[in-house]
């Protein structure tokens, strides 16, 4: 068993970086199959207070040892000249026999299956054999309701092996859905590079990605971009820009980081199941009294000093994390989604900031209501937009479908979720993250069909007449009561 604490980097070994995220790890015992490791060069260092176990004997019929029947022999599958040489080599320099090494360990008091990669053992490429033992890695954390933590430095698949390695992708993606369907999260830590099917599989398809500061991050390979790329699309604060990572996490944060999304992911006890706690509403932060007409409700939730979404998160929370980015391309600042704690439980939140919601930004709140519905964790989601973005640049990025896709969200979501109406309720684009049947509203909020403004236009009215659209639409909290729009005004604090 190893005792962790150092600080990670982004060139660490494989073992330091597990040492630097965990409490204690034990490497997990090796999965039968695969090619053999390369016959010279020393052998794998044991992990630092553990004892090496006996050599393994294949039987006296059996092929060379953890070399399948029909498989490949020397130099694998290929018989590519000096693959096993090559092995040999990095076996020597690294005291590892693969790029992966897969740990039962402990991290901040939850237990995890880890997988930490070594880079300098062939580039961290992923081979037969390493997809031998991320398919056991995964199988052990199903068998034992783990989080998988993958700690990933790759340079992608092995050339060595040709399509025997490139065809491991599709086995580490299909047991990575399998730990998805069950209901267990995984998390990356993406150190550099994280390039190749390694990034498309275990980094990409993780549930919460966190990257180093100036780690390289992409599907392409530096020797194989276009000569004219953009580095920093390739870097994690591109990524991070594009939406494609939640996080650039500096390596002396990353262990607390890792310590408090496994917390907020694998309460104890493991998951609610579909019998959860709905999340209560927030008390309203803002003017106790009610409007008096549907302009003066349209005044008060436009107020630049009412309270946002960012006063009742801190409000409401006692910790928590965030997501970030719709993996489409884009992110949407207006928005902000993650998991918090809250008495002592976990609950997912989606809140719009008082801005128009961007394409992205529905797309990372679907995003974030899947999640928790996939984990049992309820959801609270903060109502207040003028409405959704409508300029150009939102129609290109496909507004329509990123708001259906974020209703459809809701509305199939197992877990209960909750929403507030905290300010602007503006038509479609608020209604998006407002949960059927489950709506507040505080007082100094407003919900219409449209904006006052918007309908008198449509109406062929003049200004003067903008007053009474907004009584006609019946707007106010009140009103919205009246009408069983919402359940009920929550009080202030």
């Amino acid at each position: 068993m190893h005792e962790g604490g150092a600080l990670p980097c982004t060139r660490l070994t494989a073992r330091q970086a597990l040492a630097a995220v965990t409490d204690t790890y034990r490497e997990l015992p090796e999965p039968p199959g695969g090619f053999a490791p390369a016959a010279s060069g020393p052998p794998p260092k044991a992990p630092p207070g553990t004892s090496p176990g006996p050599p393994s004997k294949a039987p006296p019929d059996a092929p060379e040892a953890g070399l399948p029947a029909g498989a490949a022999g020397p130099d694998g599958p290929l018989g590519w000249r000096g693959y096993d040489e090559a092995r040999a080599r990095a076996r020597a320099r690294t005291g590892e026999d693969e790029s992966v090494v897969a740990a039962l360990a402990v991290i901040g008091g939850t237990e995890a299956v880890v997988l930490s990669f070594e880079f300098r053992y062939l580039g961290g490429s992923l081979g037969e054999r390493t997809g031998d033992r991320l398919e056991a890695a995964y199988t052990e954390a199903r068998e034992r309701r783990l989080p998988v933590v993958s700690l990933i430095a790759t340079g992608g698949s092995r050339m060595q092996e040709g399509m025997r390695a490139l065809s491991q992708l599709q086995r580490v993606a299909r047991q990575s859905a399998l730990n998805r369907a069950a209901g267990l999260p995984q998390i990356a830590v993406l150190r550099d590079p994280t390039t190749g099917g390694g990034w498309a599989t275990l980094g990409a398809a993780a549930d919460v990605i966190l990257a180093l500061p100036g780690a390289q991050i992409g599907f392409a390979g530096s020797r194989v971009r276009p000569p004219d790329a953009d580095p920093h699309a390739y870097s994690a604060e591109g990524q991070l820009a594009s939406g494609q990572i939640d996080a650039v996490v500096p390596a002396d944060r990353l262990r607390g980081t890792l310590q408090r999304w496994l917390r907020l992911l694998c309460p104890p006890g493991g998951s609610a199941g579909r019998d959860v706690e709905p999340a209560p509403p927030p008390q309203a932060l803002g003017a106790p009294g009610l409007p008096e007409s549907g302009w003066q409700a349209v005044l008060r939730a436009r107020e630049a000093r009412r309270p946002h979404a960012e006063a009742y998160l801190e409000a409401y929370f006692d910790d928590r994390e965030e997501i970030s980015g719709d993996r489409c391309g884009g992110a949407d600042p207006g928005i902000r989604c993650g998991f918090g704690r809250r008495d002592g439980r976990t609950i997912a939140f989606a809140a719009q900031c008082g801005t128009a919601t961007r394409p992205a930004g529905f797309r990372t709140a679907a995003r974030l209501v899947r999640l928790a519905d996939r984990l049992g964790i309820p959801v609270l989601t903060l109502v207040d937009t003028p409405g959704a973005a409508n300029d150009a640049a939102a129609e290109r990025a496909g507004a329509g479908a990123a708001i259906a896709d974020c209703f459809a969200a809701l509305t199939t979501a197992r877990v209960p979720v909750t929403s507030l109406l905290i300010g602007e309720g503006g038509s479609g684009g608020a209604l998006a993250l407002a949960a059927p049947g489950r709506l507040w509203a505080t007082p100094d909020s407003y919900f219409s069909v449209i904006a006052p403004e918007l309908a008198a236009a449509i109406l062929k009215r003049d200004e003067r007449q903008i007053h009474d659209t907004a009584d006609q639409l019946h707007i106010r909290p009140q009103d919205l009561l009246e009408l069983d729009v919402i359940r009920a005004i929550v009080p202030p604090t």
